[in-house]
This record gives structure tokens, C-alpha cells and sequence, in this order.
């Protein structure tokens, strides 16, 4: 019954996704939280690391689309200049942003993964879907008043026994 909380795998970071093996598993394109996932939520500046893990990502064929339950006006501001689609005030765990995500980039749920930081919002969404799923460590800031009070804490009980569940394999960790 918990399977559907589990990622397909569990990274300190994006920046620990290998393209190649993506590629091996047949994924081309990449569906990614905003907050937390690839900026913390109290900045408005992607780091240049992450800017240019997004910008190598993009060279290499992948399509890539930020689904945020965030504004049009942070998510913008952030993903205009890669030039990386959006779908905001994407209510996730639902199922309709992701698949909004899916026809914006001409893409099957087969060749898709999710990228997010939050069980019960981006690994949740993803899996309903049956999308490869990719829980990565929060970065450090700021956490949403709710995130905080409710979904970090009931994530903390799920985390231990993902953390029990993972395989290692050239820096990336697999949920069996």
C-alpha cells in the first residue's frame, strides 16, 4: 500500500542524475519541482551549477517542463530564460498538471520522469501516473508554513524505510 510513496530512486541532489543512465532506462524528458528541487524557495536565482545542469540536460536532447503548484510569476522568472515550459498552480498531487506537462512536451508517461523534493506532492503525482519517480534531498531555505507542519513530518516515517530500501549504483540510489 505504501509503494505508491516510493520513488523509483532517492538523490542528494539533481545534480547527482546520471543523463546516460536516464538514457539506458529510456527516459527522455524530465518533469521538475521548482522549490526546494532545483531552487530553494526563499531565492529567486538559479545557482550556477544547477543552471547548468538544466542547460546540459537540454543539449542533450532531453525535454524538460517545471510543473510547480507555484505562481506563473516565480515560475516564469526562473524558467523564462532556459526557456523550460511550466505548468503552475499545478495542485499536485493531481493528476492533470502532469499530464498537462506530458502534451506540452509531446511525451508518454513511459519515457517521462518526475524530479521533486516532497513525497506526498511530486513522488506521489508522478507514481498515480506510473511515471520513474526521483525523490531528491530538500535544499537548504525555506520551507512552506504547511510543508513544514505537515507533509516533512509525515514524510520523515516514509524516508526511513525508503532509506532501508536503497541500492547503490555510481552515486545514484535505486529503491528495489
Amino acid at each position: 500500500m505504501l509503494r505508491i510513496f516510493y520513488p523509483n530512486m532517492y538523490v542528494p541532489s539533481i545534480l547527482d542524475i546520471n543523463p546516460d543512465e536516464l538514457r539506458k532506462q529510456g527516459i527522455t524528458t524530465i518533469l521538475l519541482d521548482l522549490d526546494n528541487t532545483i531552487v530553494p524557495r526563499d531565492r529567486d536565482k538559479l545557482s550556477p551549477e544547477i543552471e547548468s545542469w538544466l542547460t546540459g540536460m537540454l543539449q542533450r536532447g532531453f525535454k524538460l517542463c517545471i510543473v510547480s503548484n507555484n505562481s506563473t510569476a516565480r515560475v516564469g522568472k526562473l524558467a523564462g530564460p532556459l526557456k523550460i515550459p511550466c505548468v503552475v498552480r499545478a495542485v499536485k498531487p493531481m493528476r492533470q498538471a502532469f499530464r498537462r506537462a506530458l502534451d506540452l512536451l509531446d511525451a508518454t508517461v513511459e519515457e517521462t520522469m518526475v524530479i521533486g523534493d516532497q513525497i506526498f506532492t511530486d513522488i506521489w503525482g508522478g507514481n498515480r501516473l506510473g511515471m520513474f519517480t526521483v525523490l531528491v534531498v530538500p535544499m537548504q531555505g525555506k520551507e512552506f508554513w504547511m510543508t513544514k507542519l505537515i507533509n516533512r513530518r509525515l514524510e520523515k516515517v516514509l524516508l526511513a524505510r525508503i532509506s532501508q530500501l536503497v541500492s547503490h549504483k555510481d552515486k545514484q540510489y535505486y529503491v528495489r
